[in-house]
């Protein structure tokens, strides 16, 4: 089974949002995407549920249409951020009234776990969602994501306003209930570098298209930052894919993004080869034109 987005094109007035986009998201998988602000993060996961209408292009889960499709919608969740408003109007519902809906929500919803995590977060039931701070809505966030149970689950920034003990708090739940019941993620989120490690695939998404979409260890693996004197990075670098070259002086930087196994020959350069981060990737990949 598997969740596509084809030519998917989302529009509001004149701007283009989402163009063209193709997208394929498999099963038993948790995906990072990422993606500068502005670049369709939400909008694509918001039309992948079915929550946003599109422009032009389908979904499908399973080859089936998930627009006013409910056997597919059971399939799926898109656990969007919580706020103090709602259209306009300050959002005076209680934690456990805003759970009391998830539930009706989702057939597969498991009050147990839901019970579980809210005393986990240390959350008040009784609290009105106004009055939590940015990092307890969060853990509502989280909260009806995972209790869900929905084979595809989406979480928009989910550690948004978490601190650093919550947010390694979350991505162990995460991955505890990824192994227990193999279920599809995707988290969308800004802070790359701490939740790499749990992304199995990551998809760069920038100015409305897939950009990237690849496991986490192989992109990795076949990205490598280069430096030293111009002339020498200029020549081992003929031919490859190079991103964000950098000049100071005489010296230059550039990150290489080479091909399913290609190897990389210093051919007797003196240049120093260093690894990279995810992070760095997406600064690279997202943040500066390919120069061949």
């Amino acid at each position: 089974m598997s969740l596509e987005l084809k030519g998917i094109v989302k529009k509001y007035g004149k701007k283009t949002v989402l163009s063209g986009l193709d997208l394929t998201i498999e099963e038993g998988k948790i995906y990072g995407l990422v993606g500068r602000n502005g670049a369709g993060k939400t909008t694509m996961l918001s039309i992948a549920s079915a929550q946003n209408p599109v422009t032009g292009g389908e979904v499908l889960l399973d080859g089936e249409k998930v627009w006013e499709n409910q056997k597919a919608l059971d399939q799926i969740c898109f656990s969007r951020e919580v706020g103090n408003m709602v259209n306009g109007v300050q959002n005076t519902m209680k934690v456990r009234e805003y759970l009391r809906v998830a539930q009706m929500l989702f057939p597969h919803w498991d009050k147990e776990m839901a019970e579980r995590l809210v005393d986990e977060f240390e959350l008040d039931k009784k609290q009105r969602i106004f009055k939590l701070s940015k990092g307890m809505q969060s853990m509502v966030t989280i909260i009806i994501a995972l209790a869900s149970k929905a084979k595809y689950t989406f979480l928009d920034e989910p550690a948004a306003g978490l601190d650093v003990v919550a947010r390694e708090n979350f991505y162990r739940i995460l991955l505890d209930e990824y192994s227990e019941s193999g279920r599809t993620f995707v988290v969308s989120t800004h802070i790359i570098e701490e939740a790499a490690e749990v992304f199995e695939e990551v998809i760069f998404l920038d100015k409305g298209k897939i950009l990237l979409k690849e496991n986490t260890d192989d992109l990795l693996e076949r990205c490598i930052h280069v430096s030293g004197k111009a002339e020498d990075v200029d020549a081992v670098s003929e031919g490859k894919k190079m991103y964000h070259p950098e000049k100071l002086g005489r010296s230059k930087g550039v990150t290489l993004l080479l091909e399913q196994g290609e190897s990389f020959d210093k051919s007797g350069k003196d240049i120093d080869v260093s690894p990279v981060s995810l992070q760095d990737v997406f600064v690279a990949l997202c943040g500066g034109e390919e120069t061949v």
